[in-house]
Order: C-alpha cells, then structure tokens, then sequence
C-alpha cells in the first residue's frame, strides 16, 4: 500500500509541481485538494485514507475532535514552524508526529509595501477608471517622502519593512511590548514611547506581531480612533491583532484615510463578508506568504519531512 499524502489548500495547483515529491524505498502518492475544507464533517471524510496531511500556515485547524477521527493519520507536516491551530497534545495521544518547514520574511515584506504603496498612490480605483473609460486622474496621492511609519512590531519582518521605509526618507518608529531602544537602534528606528504615542502620531500603521493572547484585539475601538484621519493602516499579519468591527467602522464612517488587509477573520473570505464591500480598503485573499520560492520551499521542505519520517528520523518535529 501507498504512502498517501494530501496537500490542503492548494488554491493555485502548483505543490506537486515546485518539489519532487518521489520518496526513494517507498511508492508516494500525494493527492492535491484546490478547494478549502471548511466543514470538519467533509474534511475528516476526504482525509481518511491519508497517511500524511500537508497543511497551509494556520488555515485549517486541527483539534483533538478532528484528530481522533483519523486513525490512518501518521505524519501532519505544517508551512511554517509555528502553528497555533494544531492540537500538539492530540496529535501525540493519536500517534501523529508533527513537523514543519522554514518560512521566508521576504514575501509579506514585498506584499506589505505592495499595499502601502498601492493606498498612498490609488492605484486600484486609478487603474480601474484609465480601463473603464472613467476620469483622467481623481485622486491626490500620500507622500512617503517626510512622513512617519509606525510600526507595530520589530522583529525579522517589521524589520525589514522599517529599513525600506528608511530608504523612502520616511521617519520610522517602532513599539511592541517587549521592543527595547538597543533593538531598535539596530534598526535605525526611534522607539515610540507607546503603542497610544506610535498610533496617534504616524501617517502610516503596519502591524507585524504573533498572534497571542497578549497581541490578540491589541488594536481595537480606543486605538483605532487614536489614528489621524489621514492614516493608513496595513495589516499583513493577523487578523486578530486588529478588532475587524472597529476597523470596519473606522473605514466606513471615513475616520482613517484607508487600510491594506491581507489577512481575516474567516479564510478564505465568504462570499458576503463585510470586509469585501468595505470602502477605503485595499484588500488580497491572503498573498503574504505566496511566492514561487517560498513556495519551493515549503513543498521541498514537506517532502524531506516525509522522507526523513519514512526513514524513522523526523526532522523539524513542532510541538
């Protein structure tokens, strides 16, 4: 019998074509599933007979409910060395071993000045009017040039992104609960004397956090009515960090200038989500992680999960 191997969310099926997924000694079938299961009901049934599950970042959860349902299940390999959504517990009593792969920064890097840029210079609702037939010119773009990025979080990501923004000759601040000035003279950054100071006083926002307990709802009513009217905020992080009812709010009754989102409550987003009719917003189903060569190395690295498993020699064991 096969080792049988499911790759979830495959949305643009590429995985079985940017690795090699031939597992030398053993015969690797490996099934690629392009639509999301959403329903556990419909998921533990598709992925009953599979020996391994590859599952993207943290889209797919895995509680002990599902896991218990999968008796087959030897191997759960996660895009990413972190994953909050994966029941470590359940998957050791059920007898899953759980591995991941490196990530690369870059992507959400690129993505996230791909939306600062497009909101500051209105190149959706520019580009739509030029193709439709609509107004030569109706907006007045935000300079970068002089102005203050605030960034929520400095670690390999927000890191980057200050030093592009330094690049532009934009002022750069940074707060995060356990940012230090030493850290963030590294950077080339001011520290902000608080998350209230860093929100109140940039003209742009970007949040590049972890998801916890401390960071989840870490800007909410009280922080969004701190931004200048004139403010944009990207968040290419969590979801969570920023309240999607305040930020909803803030959008349609104009209290900020605009906001890039690439990241939901819900993934991937209802057909009838409000965040998709919402105005002054910029949004992408999710795109932060999605490049060819991370995707090389997601795919290259679960497939090396798989053989160094089959090979009883587990590699980048999470959890």
């Amino acid at each position: 019998m096969p080792f049988r191997c499911a790759v979830l969310d495959d949305f643009q099926n590429v995985a079985t074509t940017v690795a090699d997924w031939s597992a030398p000694g053993e015969e690797l079938e490996t099934v690629s599933f392009t639509e999301h299961f959403s329903d556990e009901d419909r998921l533990a049934a598709a992925l009953a007979d599979f020996d391994c599950v590859v599952t993207l970042r943290e889209r797919v959860p895995f509680p002990a409910s599902l896991l218990d349902r999968l008796p087959r299940l030897r191997l759960l390999i996660a895009s990413g060395m972190r994953n909050s959504v994966i029941d470590y517990a359940a998957a050791r009593a059920n007898g899953v071993t759980v591995c991941g792969t490196q990530s690369s920064s870059t992507p959400p890097v690129e993505l996230t000045w791909a939306l600062l840029l497009g909101l500051a210079r209105g190149l959706v609702q520019e580009s739509t009017a030029l193709r439709e037939g609509g107004p030569w010119q109706s907006t007045v773009g935000a300079d970068l040039h002089g102005r203050r990025l605030g960034l929520l979080g400095l670690g390999r990501i927000g890191s980057a992104v200050a030093r592009v923004g330094l690049a532009f000759g934009m002022e750069v601040s940074a707060w995060s609960q356990n940012l230090t000035r030493e850290r963030a003279a590294e950077v080339g950054v001011s520290p902000a004397p608080s998350k209230e100071a860093l929100l109140a006083e940039s003209d742009f926002v970007s949040v590049h956090l972890a998801l916890s307990d401390r960071t989840r709802g870490l800007v909410g009513p009280a922080e969004m009515a701190r931004l200048k009217p004139t403010a944009y905020l990207i968040n290419t992080s969590r979801a969570a960090i920023v309240d999607q009812d305040a930020l909803l709010a803030a959008l349609r009754q104009g209290r900020i200038a605009g906001a890039g989102v690439d990241v939901f409550d819900v993934e991937p987003l209802p057909a009838d989500h409000p965040m998709r009719t919402a105005p002054r917003l910029l949004a992408t189903p999710h795109l932060g992680y999605v490049s060819r060569a991370n995707y090389e190395r997601y795919y290259g690295q679960a497939v090396e999960d798989i053989r160094a498993y089959l090979a009883g020699t587990p590699v980048r064991v999470l959890g």
